[in-house]
Order: structure tokens, then C-alpha cells, then sequence
């Protein structure tokens, strides 16, 4: 069975968070125990405690998590998620759901201790519809075992590949809304979501969705889809699948301008173009193995699928490109395919003391250059800070992904001063500049003080729904800026 893979070392088991966790009730570990297999050891709880969030790599090399669950369960079928959720509710302990701990806001932090539930005993896929492209698969299984035996054994895909793809399941791709890096071909995640089961707080099970474009009401789905444990615990996703193509092509471009590049992704789109692979680096990250001399922008394009509509594609971004740029070295392609997913210098510069972190967030194509000129001149203002970058990750008909890259190099005891300096200064310049609050990595611990502000008043309407499914407020509290009945979150 595939395990999560640990973001870097962990030199101990401390608490980073000030404060005590919730105090469990006597004869709960014991009660929890009857239920599912579970682990109440330090170090056991401290690994499954932490994400890939980049600030607590810091603690991590210092021997802390953010905050330690005091047991780990460890499910293998809805009913026993089912059973441990409505243990939980009875007894008023918060539970944080965690799978493959991708994440890189610390959405499956257990900010309040209580119960972390390990769901990656439910792996696997189920039953596979290959006449309607319908898969149903388990929420525990990770992104290439899925990919593997759908391709192996029925010939097709889900096409969701995002950078954590080795590392993420199926039900974190949901839970957070997530995006491949081929998804202007086949959709972000929400896109690909036929149905759902979940476990509600109090252990009831549902299903929604699981007809083509149903008007049945709201759409259930997307009530718990980007959601993040907060609404409920999916437990089995059934997505849409694609035969495997077997056409492909590639090209890149080079851009004097940024300004023209972007102008360039919209034409392309606009036309009704959509390659599974639009990715524009600004000069900055161009440089970096890209072929940029530090003054151009390199745009990398890859399609794939049946050949006529692959040509037709291409031959539109062809013509949009030399239009308003030139020709560039494909190898690059290659290049970028063959290191998209490599995590090591996250590592390597966490130990020599640097903060480096990403930030993600949707923008209108009119509001591209403002939120790219706000964005990097307030990350570059924070003191400590040495870059700013960005790239263009994904396009739709109305706008775009902006994919911010900040470094700092602050004294030690400053590290986390500087970060939430940073995100403060960065995230905040992009929602006045026109952006919203995220795209694909989602909201979790770090930017849940910016959801309130982000979403307006709608923000309420969160709240209510929260309310509404989870009365006692034990789904992953802390997270998406939801009041919690254990307290404010500590951070930051």
C-alpha cells in the first residue's frame, strides 16, 4: 500500500503552537480503539501531524510540528470512518481528515490536537464504467497507482497530474480543488467530479452526484468539493476518465514583453485553443533552465489526444505566437516534463535557513499585468526578501493562473516573522490588484485569515453551512477562516 512521503525530517515530537490541545475524555482511545486500528505514539503522531507546508519545514529540522494529535486512526472502510467520526461528535473532539499530506497551507494540521484520521487505508479502484469514461475510486489512493491500473487495465486516464502527483490521493485532489498541470485540456478537479460519498460529522453517509448534468438543485458535489474536511470526510469519488492519448506535440515560444505573452495565452484561449499544457515564465523564472537570457518570457505548449484536434490546436498557437512573439527551443518541453514534479530544492534551501514558498491565485485576464506588477512589488518590499517570480499555470476563457515564487533569507529568529510578513504583503496586494484568493492550493491553517476578507459577505454563508453540517464544529476546525468552539486558531 503507497504511504505519504515525509516533506523533509523530522528531528522530534514538540508542539510549535502555544497553548494546550483539547483534553480527550477518559476512555476514548480505548472506545476509538474498538473502532479501527490506532496509534496514540509520539513518533507515529508527530510524522502524521504535518504537511508540506513550507514554515513548518523550519520547525520540523528543529524537532516541532505545528501541533500533535494526541491518536492517529487508521480506517480501511467508510463504516469505520463513519464509526470514528460519530465517536468523535459525541464526545466533542476535533478530527482533522489526512491522506497523503500534500498540502502546502497546513490544511491537515491538527491545530487543536484530538484525532487524526489517516485515510489512506482506503486505497484502490472500483468499479469502471469504460463506455461512459467513469471511474469510482477509493480516497485514499494515490494519484499513479490510480493512473496506473486505469491505463493498464481499461486504457484510459483522468489526466489530473499536478506537481504533487506523486505525493496527493484522490480524495486531497477533491478536498482542496485541485488542478493538473494538463488541465486546460481535461479541467481541474471539480471539473472531472461525477459523484461523491461522504461521512458527515455525526457519522451519516451520503452520496452525491452521479448523473451527467443533473438539475437536481445545487450542485451536492461542489458543496464539498475545495471544502477541505471542514463539511464532511469523501471517502470515494467517482471522475470522469479519458482514453489514453496517443497523438501528441509540443512547441515553446519566446516573448520580449511579458505584457504580450499574457495577451498571447488569451488570443489562443479566446479562439477556442486549449492546449493540455499553456505554461508562461516571466524573465525571471525563464532564466531558470528555461532558455531566457533574464530579459525574455518563455512559453511552453504541449497537446495531446486525437490528432485533428491536436493539429487544429496547435496550428492556432502557432499563429498567435509568431505574431507577437518567435519560435523557441522545444527540447525545453522535454526539459520541464522531465523535472515538473522535483521538490528537492524546497529542501535543500529550508536547511540552509531560507523561506521559499509559492502562492497561487486566479486573475481576469484585464487584471493580469496589475496583479503580476502589485504582487512582486509588495513580496520584494518585505525586508529579508531577495526574489519574486511568476508563472502562468493554467488558462480558462475568462482568465488565467498567476503562480507566484518568493525567497527570503532572514536571521534565524526571524523566519517566521518574515513569513507571514510575506504573505501578508503578497497575498493581500494581489486581492486589491483584482486576484482572488487562491486557484489550486487551497485556503487550510496559513490563509484562513484572509478567507473572511476575500469572500465578502458570502463568507456568512460559509459559516452557516458549517453550522449546518457540523453543529459541534469537530470537522478540522481552524481551517477557512470557520469559527471553532476550541478557540481561535494560533496562527499566525
Amino acid at each position: 500500500m503507497t504511504a505519504p512521503t515525509p516533506p523533509i525530517e523530522l528531528a522530534g515530537a514538540d508542539d510549535q503552537f502555544p497553548g494546550e490541545p483539547v483534553a480527550l475524555p477518559d476512555g476514548f482511545v480505548a472506545r476509538l480503539s474498538a473502532l479501527c486500528p490506532t496509534d496514540s505514539g509520539p513518533a507515529a503522531t508527530a510524522e502524521a501531524s504535518r504537511d508540506w507546508w513550507p514554515l513548518a519545514m523550519h520547525w520540523a529540522l528543529a524537532g516541532r510540528v505545528p501541533r500533535r494529535a494526541a491518536v492517529l486512526a487508521r480506517p480501511s472502510t467508510t463504516d469505520q470512518v463513519a464509526a470514528v467520526l460519530a465517536s468523535c461528535d459525541a464526545a466533542r473532539v476535533p478530527v482533522t481528515p489526512a491522506a497523503g499530506r500534500s498540502g502546502v497551507c497546513g490544511a491537515s494540521v491538527p491545530v487543536f490536537g484530538g484525532v487524526l484520521i489517516d485515510l489512506t487505508g482506503l486505497q484502490g479502484l472500483g468499479e469502471v464504467d469504460a463506455v461512459s469514461g467513469v471511474a469510482e475510486v477509493l480516497a485514499g489512493t494515490f494519484g499513479p497507482d490510480l493512473e496506473r491500473e486505469l491505463r493498464a487495465d481499461h486504457g484510459l486516464t483522468v489526466g489530473h497530474f499536478p506537481q504533487s502527483f506523486d505525493l496527493a490521493t484522490v480524495g486531497g485532489w477533491v478536498a482542496c480543488r485541485g488542478a493538473g498541470q494538463y488541465s486546460t485540456r481535461y479541467g481541474k478537479i471539480e471539473e472531472m467530479v461525477v459523484g461523491l460519498e461522504v461521512v458527515l460529522a455525526d457519522g451519516r453517509v451520503i452520496r452525491t452526484g452521479g448523473a451527467p448534468a443533473a438539475a437536481t438543485g445545487p450542485d451536492l458535489n461542489q458543496l464539498f468539493v475545495g471544502s477541505e474536511g471542514t463539511l464532511g470526510v469523501i471517502t470515494r469519488v467517482w471522475l470522469r476518465a479519458h482514453p489514453v492519448a496517443s497523438y501528441e506535440r509540443r512547441a515553446a515560444y519566446r516573448f520580449r514583453e511579458l505584457s504580450a505573452a499574457f495577451e498571447a495565452c488569451r488570443r489562443v484561449i479566446r479562439r477556442g485553443a486549449t492546449p493540455a499544457v499553456l505554461r508562461l515564465y516571466d524573465p525571471i523564472e525563464s532564466a531558470r533552465d528555461r532558455g531566457g537570457d533574464g530579459l525574455t518570457c518563455t512559453l511552453l505548449v504541449l497537446d495531446e489526444g486525437d490528432p485533428a484536434i491536436v493539429d487544429a490546436t496547435t496550428a492556432i498557437v502557432d499563429e498567435v505566437c509568431r505574431e507577437l512573439g518567435e519560435p523557441g527551443d522545444d527540447d525545453l518541453v522535454q526539459h520541464w516534463i522531465e523535472h515538473r514534479n522535483d521538490t528537492s530544492a524546497l529542501q535543500a534551501l529550508t536547511k540552509k535557513g531560507y523561506v521559499v514558498d509559492t502562492m497561487e491565485v486566479a486573475v481576469p485576464w484585464s487584471r493580469l499585468d496589475a496583479v503580476y506588477a502589485a504582487t512582486t512589488r509588495a513580496l520584494t518590499s518585505v525586508p529579508h526578501a531577495l526574489v519574486a517570480s511568476c508563472h502562468l499555470s493554467h488558462s480558462y476563457l475568462d482568465g488565467a493562473c498567476l503562480y507566484f515564487t518568493f525567497a527570503a533569507q532572514p536571521p534565524e529568529d526571524e523566519v517566521a516573522t518574515t513569513y507571514v510578513a510575506l504573505w501578508d504583503a503578497g497575498q493581500r496586494a494581489a486581492l486589491a490588484a483584482g486576484a482572488n484568493l487562491s486557484h489550486h492550493h487551497g485556503v487550510g491553517l496559513n490563509r484562513a485569515r484572509f478567507a473572511a476578507e476575500a469572500l465578502g459577505p458570502a463568507h456568512a454563508v460559509l459559516v452557516s453551512l458549517k453550522d449546518a453540517l457540523d453543529p459541534r464544529g469537530i470537522l478540522n476546525p481552524g481551517k477557512l477562516g470557520l469559527p471553532s468552539p476550541f478557540g481561535a486558531p494560533p496562527w499566525p
